[in-house]
């Protein structure tokens, strides 16, 4: 489904503040699959999400959908085919819009828009067994600005906004990050069910240790924009939060032991 081949990106080139954020990422995703991505801050794992939802390109390397180079598509020409949910709760959708018009808007993404009324009641009737099948009891509310809602239930539509017309991929940023345990179970359990039922290609980033090795068939691990870990079938449903957390303290000793060695070589030798 996704092939993301030796992909590179630095931010302010040639400066002071210069950022090598992706240093020939190298992934094969298979149609299916439920990767979870994972790393220490800034490690690169927001910076792959958006280098494959085209929020910026890339400088070296190549990515393809199905087959398709996107590797220069801008982000909008994209989004018909990756649907995205963000870290923030407000993000991705129109606060002062109703939850149906929300709704309807996602359905449109990437088709052609006329001037025909985007809320038939044909339309309206699906959103409506499409909001109650989530068991939020917001089925009743869809004339609601969306905006009035929590930030659970606000990510719980966007989760269903984005999933909405079964994208080839599904991108999910840190996606519970901003809400609290009981609204982020929530959203977990809605997410497992979105991928599960429409069989979604999916990559998702997350600081949770126990959704990393709960969720998903493969997990990887990304440090300094590089992947240094590819778990996959047998390996990665063997993986418990104690073995992630110990693979982040190996990579803490090691940038710290880097660190030494660097201030020992400057005070001897500069």
């Amino acid at each position: 489904m996704l092939d993301i081949e030796q992909i590179t990106k630095t931010f302010y080139s040639g400066t002071p503040n210069e950022v090598r954020a992706l240093q020939g990422v190298d992934l094969r995703i298979e149609n299916g699959s439920f990767v979870i991505v994972i790393g220490t801050n800034g490690s690169g794992k927001s910076t792959l999400l958006n280098a494959v939802a085209g929020s910026f390109l890339v400088d070296t390397g190549r990515l393809r959908l199905k087959g398709q180079d996107i590797t220069r598509w801008p982000e909008h020409r994209r989004a018909k085919f990756i649907g995205r949910v963000f870290q923030n709760p407000f993000t991705g959708t129109a606060p002062s819009l109703t939850i149906a018009e929300n709704l309807a808007l996602a359905a449109r993404r990437g088709r052609a828009r006329g001037l025909g009324w985007a809320l038939s009641p044909s339309i309206r009737d699906d959103l409506f067994e499409r909001v109650r099948g989530m068991g939020l009891g917001l089925e009743n509310r869809l004339n609601n600005p969306i905006g009035s809602l929590s930030g659970g239930q606000r990510q719980s539509l966007t989760l269903l906004m984005a999933g909405l017309i079964k994208p080839d991929l599904l991108l999910l940023d840190e996606h519970t990050a901003a809400l609290d345990p009981k609204s982020a179970d929530q959203v977990i359990r809605l997410t497992e069910d979105i991928i599960s039922r429409d069989k979604l290609t999916t990559l998702m980033v997350t600081h949770s240790m126990h959704q990393a090795a709960h969720l998903g068939d493969r997990l990887i691990m990304m440090v300094r924009g590089r992947v240094i870990h590819d778990f996959q079938g047998a390996d990665k449903l063997r993986l418990t939060p104690e073995d992630l957390l110990a693979r982040f303290d190996e990579v803490r000793r090691s940038d710290l032991l880097d660190e030494t060695a660097a201030s020992m070589l400057e005070r001897q030798y500069v």
